[in-house]
């Protein structure tokens, strides 16, 4: 079983930056990939960034220049950094992993409120 915790959530104003992370813990010998969706009130859940075992990035066009996804392999950690937040970033944001080629496993979620 793989269990994924995020933390770093919280409540910053219109152009201000937040870094969450997510720590993988349990069966976790060789995650493929780990990444971010979130989910804002009324709508689906859609990605936000996704990085691979190699270090490759993925990101939606809505947080391309804005956002930055890294990677600790070492201590089975993701990060964001968001940068320049803005209104429209509000949202929970979960964590997930593709781990031996299975899942994704999912975190519980992190609020991010941003004010305008």
């Amino acid at each position: 079983q793989v269990q994924l915790v995020e933390s770093g959530g919280g409540l910053v104003q219109s152009g201000e930056s937040l870094r969450v992370s997510c720590a993988a813990s349990g069966s976790s010998s060789r995650i493929n990939a780990m990444g971010w969706h979130r989910q804002a009130p009324g709508k689906q859940r859609e990605l936000v960034a996704t990085i691979t075992n190699d270090g490759s990035t993925n990101y939606a066009d809505s947080v391309k220049g804005r956002f930055t996804i890294s990677r600790d392999n070492a201590k089975n950690t993701v990060y964001l950094q968001m940068n320049s937040l803005k209104p429209d970033d509000t949202a929970v944001y979960y964590c997930y992993a593709v781990v031996n080629y299975r899942g994704p496993y999912w975190g519980q979620g992190t609020q991010v409120t941003v004010s305008s």
